[in-house]
């Protein structure tokens, strides 16, 4: 091999790696962490923020579907089962009740972790229910646990909150 050679494969190298540095730095700028918490966030609240906005008929009051869902077509799928739903008026009203609060809290970024949390529980019942939807169910639980563990980010209420107190 010439030096000639030599030199113009180092070239090369070196122009692939500035490019791939530079794609790199794009990239990163794209997926800032705080960015990328609120669209988690985002992503998590939407399913059931929908989900709880229709189980309603007005100000706290259920929609007769969302009490015939679980009266007669929800049933916990646990070993020996299926079970029908304890109390089904009452596990509608508080479904709604959290699938509406838990997602608004993510939404603006308030009591982040523990709406995650809730909303996780929630998951995890509801993949008790409906069995078969593990797929998205794996991908809330895994967005509900990325949000426990990093947090709302900057760009949220908890962050105004805990900057403001502290001193």
């Amino acid at each position: 091999m010439t030096d000639m050679t030599r030199t113009g494969n180092r070239s090369a190298v070196d122009s692939l790696g500035k490019a791939t540095a530079i794609a790199l730095s794009r990239i990163q700028l794209l997926a800032q962490p705080d960015v990328v918490s609120l669209i988690v966030r985002l992503g998590l609240a939407i399913p059931f923020w929908k989900s709880g906005v229709l189980k309603w008929d007005g100000f706290l009051q259920l929609s007769d579907t969302a009490i015939d869902l679980f009266s007669q077509e929800f049933m916990l799928h646990l070993p020996g089962g299926p079970y029908p739903y304890p109390m089904p008026m009452v596990m509608a009203f508080l479904s709604g009740c959290g699938e509406v609060v838990f997602s608004a809290l993510l939404v603006v970024g308030l009591a982040t972790r523990f709406a995650s949390l809730a909303l996780l529980a929630m998951t995890l019942v509801i993949q008790i229910t409906v069995p078969d939807g593990w797929p998205i169910h794996l991908t809330w639980a895994a967005m509900a646990l990325c949000i426990m563990r990093l947090g709302a980010g900057r760009i949220s209420l908890d962050y105004l909150i805990c900057r403001t107190v502290k001193p």
